[in-house]
């Protein structure tokens, strides 16, 4: 807000609505007059009606301000109605859009002369906006300003000599009956012109002066600020002049209204039997403080008293941040009455005592710990019957431990939205601009359907140019924008050392990885995995797919591996993980690794032949997780780091593997899929902590591992493996096998039958499996066994003592259904 004197520059945008003008009037006791609308908005329609006015009265709207916009229904003739000169009047405040047109109207003018009679006679307060024009050329009547007042005096002016008779107090007969073109003969149409153009001098003369003096208060200019910025702070400078109960919203709510309503009709408000808490759940820009600002605002007036606590998580800090937040709370629901409570303990007494029969609507916002629910007394017993307790957070799991009645997941915003959010920020548009289209669209797409990174975005993207949108798109690929950075990194730093571990890990190396499988490579770096990973999942940091694979927003994704990147900005061998393809390069080609590496990642494709000796791996004593992509290794194998957990080769180039490549006495799972493998191993080695093998796609692989001395194997997975004639009978030794995943072995007829006595195999896949014939009569035996897929194979019968296999699920079972059964003593007989 700024005020755009004589003195000041209408080229740079005013200081933020905080800093209060000094010209306009106080606030006047608004008691004395007869109010029916709060803010009166004064715009030419042809300017900004639908844009920048649309967007305002919106804006206003949402926040609470009863706001008045002629529809042109009492704009008729030239002067203004009565009707609109009381609503005029009845209004605390006026905001006048002054656009480029703004002068070419007189209805505006008139307006505008009225308005500043307000402000004189009642105290009206009144705010100039000016839209992309100059102060000065308001003021001084300039620019366009000036050339629309040639025209309204060109419509308004007599004749030259008939003024210069008047200035000379010299009125004759003979000049009065003086035929002018344009003038009737008769004189007292001459008189009643003259009066006419006298009148229109002097109406000029009173808007020169109001648009003098409109242009010397304090107002807002926008200058080259973002439309959504501008509108904020002018709504924001708005509700602190009316001290509104209301609640300020985003200048543009795309997609809010949908979201209220889902969880508006689970708060049954009017229900006045019970006490009903729902939590607004989601991760961190996802637009949860929005959406309960938005109901705040819809059910403000269904209840005696309210009280909307913002940023609880931040006022909590303070040593007696909790204590601010329980007399806020009963301030809010009390007032006028201020109540002191002293220590926590006594506060969460005085809520349920004072609170208990009241029917009040609370609003916990942005709560990241137990202790700051419980010191405001958030229970269904402590409020009065009809009251509705709202609590925003980024942890699931609070919302559970207080019991609340619905938890409402904040989803990201779809591909339209998101695209028109971003649209009403980058161009102030519904859409953007043509030639912008495809970079708009790449914006929106790294963006994720997060509100947050589309308005940043969007704002700094404004009035850039084509080039400005690429440069800045190719930045974001390595380095995220801070400011959306540091509301995600709220999240990260709320965890423990093991957590924040997990989610790096996470972040750089498991994305779209089978959960069971990362859990169990977790687990064999020493962590927690199982009640860590629940805890990324309550704290929206992660989430699990239908399938079961573990995915993470792409933002959240950016932000964990922009921790990792500043560990040491400048030398990436210095990092705890290696992901970024440029990074890896240069650390292997230079072999110049440390032991600070905890995880490498290198995914290249079959056309990079990207080969590196193993000589680069040497230093890397620190390393665990290791995955390479069709990549090659030359060199003693003897130098791959000794504490490997994971090692992912895919594309493993030799025809076999040597003993002292697996001299590993820590790993926990071995990813060869995509290999040139003819047989696995020269001799078994004894592989103690191994439970997963994927040797899948190895289409040269015609033997079979030796399983005897993987005593630990749950996962195996032998997909597509196109010329295994068999499996191994030392199968029987994997006594803690779960899986076993046969799809697309087509040479395979049948497995030996000491697999069927392993009672502990979940899931068994063979589908496509297309020579398998017979399943064995034990599978009785299996009775864990859950799934079994046997689409795609030549089994047109299976055992009567497949029936007896009880914890098959229902697809399972229905893909039995129809086969013949075969009974111990040879017999067939339909399924019945």
């Amino acid at each position: 807000m700024k005020s755009p004197g004589p003195s000041s520059s209408s080229s740079q945008p005013g200081p933020p609505s905080s800093s209060l003008p000094l010209e306009p009037p106080s606030l006047p006791d608004w008691d004395t007059y007869r109010i029916t609308y709060d803010v009166f908005l004064s715009f030419r329609g042809n300017d900004t009606r639908r844009t920048f006015t649309d967007h305002l009265y919106a804006a206003l709207v949402r926040a609470g301000v009863r706001t008045f916009r002629d529809a042109e229904g009492l704009r008729r003739g030239e002067n203004i109605s009565e009707e609109l000169v009381r609503i005029i009047q009845e209004c605390r405040i006026s905001l006048i859009v002054f656009s480029e047109n703004y002068a070419d109207s007189s209805w505006c003018l008139e307006e505008l002369v009225q308005i500043l009679e307000c402000r004189k006679t009642r105290g009206q307060l009144v705010f100039p906006i000016f839209y992309h024009v100059d102060p000065s050329d308001v003021r001084n009547q300039a620019g366009s300003f000036g050339k629309a007042f040639e025209k309204h005096e060109d419509r308004h002016q007599v004749p030259s000599w008939w003024r210069r008779a008047i200035e000379g107090a010299i009125i004759q007969a003979e000049v009065i009956g003086r035929t002018v073109t344009g003038f009737s003969d008769n004189t007292s149409d001459v008189r009643e012109q003259y009066e006419a153009g006298h009148h229109g001098t002097e109406k000029i003369a009173r808007w020169r002066t109001a648009l003098k003096g409109a242009a010397n208060l304090a107002g807002f200019d926008i200058a080259d600020r973002p439309e959504a910025e501008f509108i904020n702070s002018i709504v924001d400078e708005i509700c602190r002049q009316l001290i509104t109960p209301y609640l300020n919203l985003a200048v543009y709510p795309v997609g809010i209204d949908s979201r209220v309503d889902r969880i508006s009709n689970c708060l049954g408000v009017g229900l006045d039997d019970d006490v009903r808490m729902v939590g607004i759940w989601g991760m961190g820009g996802i637009g949860k403080t929005t959406v309960a600002k938005a109901i705040y605002n819809k059910f403000y007036h269904d209840f005696d008293s309210r009280s909307f606590l913002a940023d609880v998580r931040e006022t909590a800090k303070d040593s007696n941040g909790k204590i601010a937040l329980q007399e806020r709370l009963l301030s809010d629901v009390l007032k006028p009455i201020k109540t002191v409570v002293g220590d926590v303990s006594r506060g969460i007494n005085v809520i349920r005592e004072r609170l208990g029969s009241k029917k009040v609507l609370v609003i916990v916002d942005d709560v990241d710990h137990e202790d700051q629910l419980h010191a405001l007394a958030i229970r269904h017993d402590s409020f009065g019957l009809g009251s509705r307790i709202i609590i925003t957070t980024r942890d699931r799991h609070l919302l559970e431990l207080v019991k609340v009645d619905t938890i409402h997941l904040t989803q990201e915003m779809n591909e339209g939205e998101a695209l028109e959010l971003f649209s009403r920020h980058a161009f102030q548009n519904h859409s953007p601009n043509e030639d912008y289209i495809e970079l708009s669209k790449r914006v929106v797409t790294y963006c994720g359907g997060l509100p947050l990174a589309l308005e940043v975005l969007g704002s700094f993207l404004f009035k850039r140019s084509v080039r400005d949108w690429k440069s800045t798109l190719k930045k974001l690929k390595k380095i995220p924008d801070a400011r959306i950075q540091s509301t995600l990194r709220i999240s990260y730093d709320a965890m423990d050392e093991s957590q924040k571990n997990i989610f790096l890990h996470v972040c750089c190396f498991f994305i779209g990885m089978d959960k069971e499988y990362v859990t169990q490579i977790l687990e064999g770096c020493g962590f927690s995995p199982e009640i860590e990973i629940s805890v990324l999942l309550q704290r929206c940091l992660v989430t699990v797919s239908e399938k079961n694979k573990l995915m993470m927003h792409d933002l959240l994704r950016d932000m964990g591996r922009e921790v990792v990147r500043k560990e040491s900005p400048n030398r990436p061998e210095r990092r705890s993980r290696l992901w970024r393809q440029e990074d890896v390069i240069n650390v292997l080609t230079d072999e110049s690794g440390t032991e600070e590496t905890e995880g490498l990642a290198l995914n290249s494709q079959r056309s990079d032949y990207l080969s590196f000796s193993t000589e680069a791996f040497r230093n890397m004593r620190g390393l665990k997780l290791l995955q390479l992509k069709y990549v090659r290794l030359t060199g003693d194998c003897n130098k791959l780091p000794k504490k490997l957990r994971w090692l992912c080769l895919r594309g493993f180039s030799p025809q076999v593997i040597r003993n002292e490549f697996l001299n590993e006495t820590y790993l926990v799972s071995i990813d060869l899929r995509c290999s040139n493998l003819v047989r696995f191993w020269e001799d078994s080695r004894r592989l103690w902590r191994l439970e997963i093998l994927n040797l899948s796609h190895s289409h040269y692989l015609t033997q079979s591992p030796d399983f005897s001395q993987l005593p630990y194997l749950k996962y195996l997975i032998l997909k597509d493996c196109v010329s295994l004639p068999e499996i191994d009978k030392s199968i029987w030794f994997l006594s803690r096998l779960a899986l076993l995943n046969l799809k697309g072995c087509t040479m395979l007829k049948d497995l030996p039958q000491e697999f069927y006595y392993l009672n502990h195999v979940e899931t068994l896949v063979l589908s496509g499996c297309s020579r398998f014939e017979k399943l064995s009569e034990y599978i009785g035996n299996m009775f864990s066994l859950k799934t079994l897929v046997i689409s795609g194979t030549a089994i047109r019968e299976v055992p009567s003592s497949a029936d007896c296999v009880r914890n098959l699920d229902f697809s399972s079972r229905q893909g039995l259904k129809g086969l013949k059964r075969r009974f111990p003593d040879g017999r067939l007989a339909p399924q019945g």
